[in-house]
């Protein structure tokens, strides 16, 4: 499964992509609005850093300025996936803009018929909100589970991307599913790296070696 980091933020991105473990990178408004700079500037500089898709989010709300925005935004870099909001109109930009040739995200997905929708629109990614979905007493990965389900009977090429993700069983669980992606906020990411076994597993080994007085180097 393809791992995305959910943020703007291009330090903590730098240091994330020196694990060589991160595909691709998804923004929104909220998170650009977070990083206080121009949002062209911000993902330009993401672009640069990571070669994988980077979702950039489209603000209008009717198809023809989604569709004047999203090909804007497609200029900035050649792996740019113009990110658009589960609406008619957003499935309109999502048809036109996938007709162009660009690759297209479609977001805030809460129902398998919606992606069923996404991916009838041609969209390169859909992305269900997990977390949010669970917050409201519904069962998120249940949908990650029903739209695998869906896209495999009937062929859809559009790539399920986990979204809202809160914690590492989130992560595990998706890709358990059959989600293609999740995108993931740093902590989240490092979190996957975390066992107690593990540390308490290496401190004994560390503890055993200093004992020989040996060195590697």
């Amino acid at each position: 499964m393809q791992l995305f980091a959910d943020t703007a933020d291009t330090k903590v991105l730098a240091d994330l992509m020196d694990t060589g473990l991160i595909d691709g990178v998804t923004t929104n408004p909220t998170i650009i609005a977070k990083s206080g700079r121009n949002m062209f500037e911000v993902i330009k500089e993401i672009c640069d850093l990571v070669p994988g898709p980077i979702s950039a989010e489209v603000v209008s709300n009717d198809a023809k300025n989604m569709i004047l925005e999203g090909e804007k935004l497609a200029k900035i870099a050649t792996n740019v996936v113009v990110k658009v909001p589960l609406t008619v109109e957003g499935l309109k930009a999502t048809k036109e803009l996938s007709a162009q040739g660009l690759m297209t995200n479609v977001t805030l997905c809460f129902s398998v018929s919606q992606a069923m929708l996404a991916a009838k629109a041609g969209a390169t990614f859909v992305s269900p909100f997990i977390g949010r979905l669970d917050d409201h007493g519904a069962d998120g990965m249940g949908l990650i589970h029903d739209i695998r389900h869906l896209y495999d009977m009937h062929e859809f090429d559009t790539e399920i991307l986990a979204a809202s993700v809160r914690n590492s069983k989130h992560v595990a669980d998706a890709a358990l599913a059959g989600a293609d992606c999740a995108t993931l906020p740093p902590s989240v990411f490092m979190e996957l790296f975390k066992h107690p076994l593990t540390d308490k597993g290496l401190d004994a080994f560390m503890k055993d070696w200093a004992s020989t007085g040996q060195s590697i180097l």
